[in-house]
């Protein structure tokens, strides 16, 4: 497909607008998407990739901290043990070095996690094979959430029947 303003180079960026239940559809090259900017209802940036976003995320979330600026030096130096990233290279690049870099990370990815996908903990499917125990931990932790609403209530007979539960799955899982 040919761009529909020059007409001389291929269509690679497609446009969909939908105002007032009115479809309308752009289909242009590099070049004309980039000089039509703001019409097209975005910036378009035809070197955009994942690393970008992630960073990006991490500007709006960590750029401007309460912390002492100090502190943010500090923690942007913290080097990973075991591949020797720092989370200002984590930043930069989008990617962590290693599975040691999430623990040591922790406290700077949780709130990202959590902006990102609602939750810092998963929600979706889980392989057969491991799901006992991911099914088990699951269920112990509502049980929890059940436990402290209880006691909330003062509803005791309840509390202590879902204490029991939860050391019956516990064992089960030990």
């Amino acid at each position: 497909m040919w761009c529909e303003r020059c007409k001389q180079r291929q269509a690679t960026v497609h446009v969909t607008k939908v105002i007032n239940n009115h479809k309308t559809e752009s289909h242009l090259c590099e070049v004309c998407a980039g000089k039509s900017g703001k019409d097209l209802g975005f910036l378009f940036e035809p070197n955009f990739s994942f690393h970008h976003l992630l960073a990006g995320l991490l500007e709006s979330e960590f750029g401007v901290k309460s912390e002492s600026f100090s502190q943010q030096k500090e923690e942007s130096h913290k080097k990973c043990p075991t591949c020797g990233l720092t989370f200002t290279d984590f930043r930069n690049m989008g990617l962590m070095g290693c599975a040691n870099c999430y623990d040591l990370f922790k406290d700077h990815l949780d709130p990202l996690l959590r902006r990102v996908h609602g939750s810092i903990a998963h929600t979706g499917k889980v392989p057969k094979r491991t799901g006992g125990r991911v099914r088990v931990r699951k269920e112990i932790e509502e049980l929890r959430s059940k436990l402290q609403e209880a006691i909330k209530r003062e509803a005791y007979e309840e509390a202590a029947k879902l204490r029991d539960e939860i050391k019956e799955k516990e064992e089960k899982l030990n």
